[in-house]
C-alpha cells in the first residue's frame, strides 16, 4: 500500500538550522533586491561566555559581552565561511556525523513514492531530481555564498563567464538595453557588444566615472540593466555602487556588479543596493588555482529567472568541484586579509620607488578611487598594477627576474602571479586597441598570494635592480 503524503513527510530527515540569511516574508522585488542586513542572519549570534556573578575574577574580558549586545551581534564572515550551509541532515542530504560535507556524485535522485514526488513538484518537500538542476553538495556551497553575500539565493555555475552570460540572457529580453562600462571584463564586453546585438539587445558603453553620461542614458527611460566590474581589471577603478544603484532604480533598471576582484570578504554589493552580484569563483572564493567556477547571488525572484536559463545552458558545476570550493572557502577570510595587507604595504612601497612611475591601487590615498573604495570596501584586495620606468623589453627583464611569483593569468590564489598585460592579455593587438584599454608596454599586474610580505618585497626590489 502506498504511504500517505503525511507518512512520507514524517519519514524524512528533520531539518537542522544552518547559518544563512533570514528571508524577508514580502521582499520588494520591484524596487530592487533588498540585501539582507547582517543583523538579520538566522542563528547568527555567536555563543559568548557570560561569567556568573560569583566569578568576578574572569580575566578574559573579550569573552564578556552584555546580553543585549550579544543578541545584536552577527556572525562574522570568518565564521560564516567555515560553517554556513554545512549543518547536515537537511534539504534532502543524508544524515551524517561527518564534519566535511559529503560529495554526492549521483546524477539523479530517486523518490520514495509517487506522493513523495508530488510533494517535491508542489514545493512541499525540498529535494533534488537531476544533477543539471541541483545537487546536495552544490547546494551547500550556494548557501555558504548566500550567507557571505547577504543574499536570498545563489546559483553556482561552471565558470565566471557562464555566470555572466546566464545573467544577461535571463534579465535582458530582446529589445532590451544594457549599459556597461568601458572597463568591464573584456570577454563580457565582447559578449555584450557582439552577441547580444544579434539578439536585438542594444548596448551602451560609458566611462566608469562619467556619472553625467550615465544619467543622460538613464533619462531615456529604456535601460534594462546596468553591468559593471568594481574594482576593475587591471586598473583597479571603483564604481560608487550605492549612487549608481539609486540612479538606476529610479528609472526601473537593474544593477549587476562583478565583484570578483574584491571577494565577498571585502565588498558586498547587495548591501549597497545592487540587485545581482557575480563572481568568477575561480579566483578568491576557491582560492587555490585548481577549480573553475562562477556564482550569481541576489533575490529569490531574480535568481529563479536566471536559474531557468542556466538549466537550458547546461552550465552545472560538478559536485567534486563544489566540494573543492567549499574547502577553499573555509580559509577565504584568512587568505584575503593577508592579501589585503601585503598589497597595501607593497603599493605604498612601490609608490615611492624611483623606478616606478605609477601605482594603481584603491587603497592608496593618491588613488582617484580611494574615497569610493573606502566607503564601500572593508579591504582593498590583493591585486595591484604599476608602471615601471622602462620600455617593453625592460619590463620583461623585470618580470623574468622575479623568483617567487608565477608568470600566469588569473588571480586570487595562494600563489602570487605576475603578468605584463601587453605581453599576455593584449599580445598581438594594435596600439589603438591597447591605448583604448589603458594598456601601456610598461604596465605590470601583480596578484599577491599568501607568501610572507618580506619575501615578496625583497624579490620585487631585486628584480627592479635588473631594469
Amino acid at each position: 500500500m502506498a504511504r500517505s503524503s503525511s507518512a512520507v513527510k514524517s519519514s524524512l530527515p528533520k531539518q537542522r538550522r544552518s547559518l544563512r540569511p533570514r528571508r524577508s516574508p514580502k521582499p520588494n522585488f520591484q524596487r530592487h533586491a533588498a540585501a539582507l542586513n547582517p543583523d538579520a542572519l538566522v542563528d547568527a549570534t555567536l555563543p559568548v561566555f557570560e561569567p556568573e556573578a560569583n566569578h568576578p575574577g574572569c580575566a578574559d574580558q573579550d569573552m564578556v559581552v552584555p546580553t543585549a549586545a550579544r543578541r545584536r551581534r552577527s556572525v562574522s564572515d570568518e565564521t560564516l565561511a567555515v560553517h554556513a550551509g554545512e549543518k547536515l541532515g537537511k534539504d534532502g542530504m543524508a544524515e551524517t556525523d561527518s564534519i566535511a560535507t559529503p560529495v554526492v556524485s549521483g546524477t539523479t535522485h530517486w523518490f520514495r513514492s509517487s506522493e513523495d514526488l508530488i510533494a517535491f513538484k508542489e514545493g512541499r518537500r525540498h529535494s533534488f531530481e537531476y544533477g543539471r538542476y541541483g545537487n546536495p553538495t552544490v547546494k551547500v556551497l550556494e548557501e555558504k555564498i548566500s550567507a557571505l553575500e547577504r543574499a536570498e539565493a545563489t546559483l553556482v555555475t561552471s565558470s565566471g563567464m557562464n555566470a555572466i552570460v546566464a545573467t544577461l540572457l535571463a534579465l535582458v529580453p530582446p529589445g532590451g538595453h544594457v549599459v556597461t562600462t568601458n572597463d568591464c571584463y573584456s570577454e563580457a564586453r565582447a559578449f555584450i557588444r557582439d552577441r547580444l546585438s544579434k539578439m536585438g539587445i542594444r548596448s551602451t558603453f560609458v566611462d566608469l566615472d562619467d556619472i553625467e553620461t550615465l544619467k543622460a542614458v538613464l533619462d531615456q527611460g529604456d535601460v534594462t540593466l546596468f553591468y559593471a566590474d568594481s574594482p576593475t581589471n587591471p586598473h583597479l577603478k571603483c564604481i560608487d555602487i550605492k549612487l549608481v544603484a539609486e540612479l538606476c532604480h529610479r528609472k526601473g533598471a537593474l544593477v549587476c556588479i562583478d565583484s570578483t576582484l574584491s571577494s565577498p570578504i571585502n565588498q558586498k554589493p547587495l548591501t549597497l543596493g545592487a540587485d545581482i552580484v557575480v563572481h568568477s569563483a575561480t579566483k578568491y572564493i576557491a582560492g587555490h588555482h585548481d577549480v573553475i567556477a562562477g556564482c550569481i547571488s541576489g533575490s529569490d525572484a531574480l535568481l529563479s529567472r536566471i536559474r531557468a536559463w542556466h538549466h537550458d545552458l547546461g552550465g552545472a558545476i560538478s559536485p567534486d568541484a563544489a566540494y573543492m570550493i567549499i574547502r577553499g572557502l573555509k580559509t577565504m577570510a584568512l587568505r584575503v586579509e593577508t592579501q589585503n595587507r601585503t598589497a597595501l604595504r607593497m603599493a605604498r612601497l612601490l609608490e615611492n620607488h624611483p623606478k616606478i612611475e605609477r601605482v594603481y591601487y584603491p587603497g592608496l590615498k593618491s588613488s582617484p578611487w580611494h574615497h569610493v573604495a573606502k566607503s564601500q570596501m572593508t579591504g582593498f584586495g590583493g591585486v595591484i598594477s604599476f608602471e615601471v620606468a622602462s620600455d617593453l623589453r625592460g619590463v620583461m627583464r623585470f618580470v623574468d627576474a622575479l623568483e617567487i611569483p608565477f608568470i600566469a593569468t588569473s588571480l586570487g590564489g595562494c600563489e602570487s602571479l605576475v603578468q605584463q598585460p601587453a605581453v599576455m592579455s593584449f599580445w598581438g593587438q594594435s596600439d589603438e586597441e591597447k591605448s583604448k584599454n589603458g594598456i601601456t608596454d610598461n604596465l605590470v599586474r601583480f596578484s599577491f598570494g599568501i607568501e610572507k610580505f618580506e619575501d615578496l618585497r625583497d624579490d620585487i626590489l631585486q628584480a627592479l635592480e635588473k631594469v
